[in-house]
């Protein structure tokens, strides 16, 4: 088939990558020149496992281009994956998911089927609106064009955006068009028979099966993906208020988390306690979601509460901080991670961000470091004073306390004995709980972590 995707961010580039891998002709529409020059020459402008590797494979079949209506003219399928940022009420702004549609209705032929399909994470009834804002714009034009739409939300973490692309647990698909059903299931078709020869840096793991595909109106496929993300950061929220407790009555948040965990009505996954969550989505979904159901005179405390105990997180760590060293002011205070998790380059919303901009109200010398975010964490706090420091032994030397704030790979494996004789004060805030405490008590550090 041939595939127009209109936005090469995380999502777009990620979902247009993967199908030109499956065979598919696919060309990635952007309007950032630097982006386009770097997609062109085989680099991705994004940090993704894999992407760079996946991008020189599919390299015959994707292209980039910054004409939208010359693009979309000759697709059959056309995939809006553009940006939905938060706007200062909360509210969702759909802009460029409109602008997007109406370059696109821009383009299209008369004679000709198009399936139009809103990948962008959207408030409930978008893609009613960009059906209507579509055929009053073909009907302006005098295009006769036979258009059908879906709703296909993305459900990728980063830093495994390519693998869950690719090993999806479900594929959701909201239209009323048997049309549109039946061209999702011919793109996707490769991934729901996994009928591919994975790449050797994406093995597919032993066990895994075909995913499931979900067909639905598009309303309630808007709606699962903003159900999906507020249920995953409820259950963050729920385990940090548990640790919470636990830091008070001394049990082990950790032995918690793995005794609940293994209740099949629970699960183990995102029951680890720490920092709490960031990035792009679970901020921007939770807050879009309670916004929504103002929008119905409805309220949702339980949403609500766990964006507030995710946000009371980052005061925990500096109150740890100030339990140990008493005066922050003129502390010299190391954090060893900026990305709001691992396998990333993505500052938004980090944690460690917001404990950051807390210390330097308080007076204290930060010092922070992380094998890849160095560059946008320096965009986000160019109005603070923070040593930027590439090397974590050099990060921690002479510092008062260190505080674990991304649980990268590289600081698992970090020799503790010479982090603790390098520091002035061999103070450790495990903030991803990352290490066992009595390993690094050993080690001669003051071991605090979340809940334990």
């Amino acid at each position: 088939m041939k595939v127009a995707v209109i936005g090469t961010g995380y999502v777009g580039l990620t979902t247009g990558v993967v199908l030109g891998f499956l065979g598919h002709e696919v060309v990635g529409v952007d309007k950032d020149p630097a982006k386009l020059d770097m997609l062109r020459a085989g680099k991705s402008p994004i940090h993704e496992l894999g992407l760079n590797e996946l991008l020189a494979l599919s390299k015959n079949r994707i292209s980039f281009s910054d004409d939208t209506t010359t693009v979309v003219r000759d697709s059959d399928v056309i995939i809006i994956a553009v940006g939905t940022p938060s706007q200062s009420s909360g509210a969702v702004d759909v802009s460029y998911v409109e602008q997007a549609a109406l370059e696109i209705a821009g383009g299209l032929e008369s004679g000709r089927d198009y399936t139009v399909v809103v990948k962008s994470t959207v408030p409930i009834g978008t893609n009613r609106r960009v059906a209507y804002v579509m055929l009053r714009t073909l009907e302006e034009r005098g295009v006769i064009a036979n258009l059908s739409f879906a709703s296909n939300p993305e459900f990728l973490r980063e830093g495994k955006a390519l693998f869950d692309t690719l090993y999806p647990d479900r594929i959701v698909v909201g239209s009323k068009s048997a049309k549109a059903r039946d061209s999702m299931r011919s793109l996707y078709e490769r991934i729901l028979s996994q009928s591919f020869t994975p790449p050797s840096f994406l093995a597919r793991e032993r066990g895994y099966s075909a995913p499931a595909i979900v067909e639905t109106d598009p309303t309630s496929a808007e709606m699962i993906k903003y159900a999906a993300n507020a249920f995953l950061a409820v259950k963050i929220s729920f385990i940090n208020e548990i640790g919470g407790l636990c830091d008070r009555a001394g049990a082990d948040v950790t032995e918690v988390s793995r005794g609940i965990g293994l209740d099949q009505r629970i699960g183990p996954l995102f029951l680890n306690a720490g920092l709490g969550w960031g990035g792009s989505c679970f901020p921007k979904d939770t807050l879009g979601l309670i916004g929504l159901a103002s929008e119905y005179g409805y309220t949702m405390p339980v949403v609500t509460a766990a964006r507030e105990v995710n946000q009371r997180q980052q005061q925990v760590i500096v109150e740890k901080l100030q339990s140990e060293l008493k005066v922050l002011r003129g502390r010299v205070i190391a954090l060893l991670g900026l990305a709001f998790k691992p396998d990333t380059d993505d500052v938004r919303y980090s944690p460690a961000l917001g404990i950051i901009q807390k210390l330097a109200e308080f007076g204290a010398i930060i010092r922070v470091t992380d094998p890849i975010a160095m560059a946008n964490a320096k965009a986000e706090l160019a109005n603070l004073t923070v040593e930027y420091i590439e090397d974590p032994y050099e990060a921690v030397r002479g510092a008062d306390a260190f505080v674990l704030t991304t649980e990268w790979g590289i600081y698992r494996d970090l020799d503790l004995g010479r982090v603790a004789k390098a520091m002035r004060t061999p103070v450790l805030i495990d903030g991803r709980n990352l290490y066992e405490p009595e390993t690094a008590t050993e080690a001669g550090l003051r071991y605090t972590g979340v809940g334990r």
